[in-house]
């Protein structure tokens, strides 16, 4: 995409703050001197087999990007593709059921939307949030010294690929769940008392794809400590024994190019960290100093969330991923 994107000619308007020249999660367009749009669009197949979950899982992944941006989500379109024959309509009356269970916890209200026959089943939402324009989050803020903070645990694509496979277990599958159905919402709006220097979703890039976009946009290299970062149920144990999404491949492939792994690093480990992620956590960059208190903060509102790693000066590799960190002393 981005390939051709390079090729189409250059728009010019003083009030895009945040466009598709950049690789951010969401588009940002200035309305008043305290006011700017959010937008975002996304929409995916079923990766969960009950309708009325998957229609939370692609509301709650369409509304990612707004929180990733630290916006707050007003009002939202469906897009939905279904099979005209064939198929029970009672079916998308589950989808969008669940969707908009979802969408009412965010307060975003849904407004319109579009469907097409297609004879593959597709849903998500189109977005709009509201941020203000000298608070936006983006992904290219993060500073050396920073620190980085994940509020969710990884795994969700090799726990789906497991699950078509028939060989997950349920708890790996009701873990996955959660996690794809708990909104970002509290998570954002907890790290708004914050001073944020970037911010991004990790969703189908993986952990590295994602932390490649914040190191590249910042002019910054990062370090990952593995042992750091908190993966679902099972999720080890599916990517051993190879149950394995092609898109983690794909990302593997595509971003691997500019991470180093130190020795240390287990196959399965290095794999999750590439894992293609649908409605994954917030990945922060914050000064050292804060991350005690973001951490104690997000504990309290009941969001796991771990110190992940570091931002560095630029050098090669972009990003390095040890096994352990070094102790900082403060």
């Amino acid at each position: 995409m981005d390939s051709v994107l390079r090729r189409l000619p250059k728009q010019s308007d003083p009030n895009v703050l945040i466009g598709f020249d950049t690789a951010d999660d969401a588009g940002v367009y200035q309305l008043a001197p305290d006011l700017a749009l959010v937008q975002t669009v996304d929409f995916f197949t079923p990766i969960v087999d009950d309708p009325y979950v998957f229609g939370q899982v692609a509301a709650t992944n369409s509304l990612s990007d707004v929180y990733a941006m630290g916006g707050r989500p007003i009002s939202a379109l469906s897009i939905v593709s279904f099979p005209n024959t064939g198929t029970d309509i009672e079916i998308l009356e589950q989808i969008l059921r669940g969707g908009l269970n979802k969408m009412q916890e965010a307060g975003c209200t849904v407004i319109g939307g579009h469907s097409i026959g297609d004879e593959e089943i597709k849903f998500g939402y189109a977005v709009t949030g509201l941020v203000n324009p000298g608070r936006v989050w983006s992904n290219s803020g993060a500073r050396p010294g920073d620190r980085l903070v994940l509020t969710k645990r990884l795994g969700t694509g090799v726990i789906s690929t497991a699950l078509k496979g028939q060989r997950a277990s349920s708890a790996a599958v009701e873990a996955a769940t959660r996690s794809m159905t708990t909104l970002n919402r509290q998570a954002s709006e907890v790290a708004q008392g914050f001073e944020i220097h970037a911010a991004t979703d990790i969703t189908g890039f993986g952990l590295l794809g994602h932390a490649r976009e914040v190191a590249a946009g910042s002019g910054t290299s990062l370090v990952i400590s593995s042992s750091e970062v908190a993966f679902l149920p099972d999720a080890l144990d599916y990517a051993r024994q190879g149950l394995i999404p092609g898109g983690l491949l794909r990302n593997a492939e595509f971003f691997g190019g500019c991470v180093e792994f130190a020795d240390a690093v287990p196959e399965e480990v290095w794999k999750l960290l590439f894992d293609p992620q649908t409605a994954g956590g917030l990945l922060l960059s914050l000064s050292a100093a804060d991350v005690p208190r973001l951490l104690a903060a997000l504990n309290d509102a009941g969001i796991e969330s771990h110190e992940i790693g570091e931002v560095v000066p630029k050098t090669r590799p972009l990003i390095l991923v040890r096994r352990r960190a070094p102790h900082h002393h403060s």
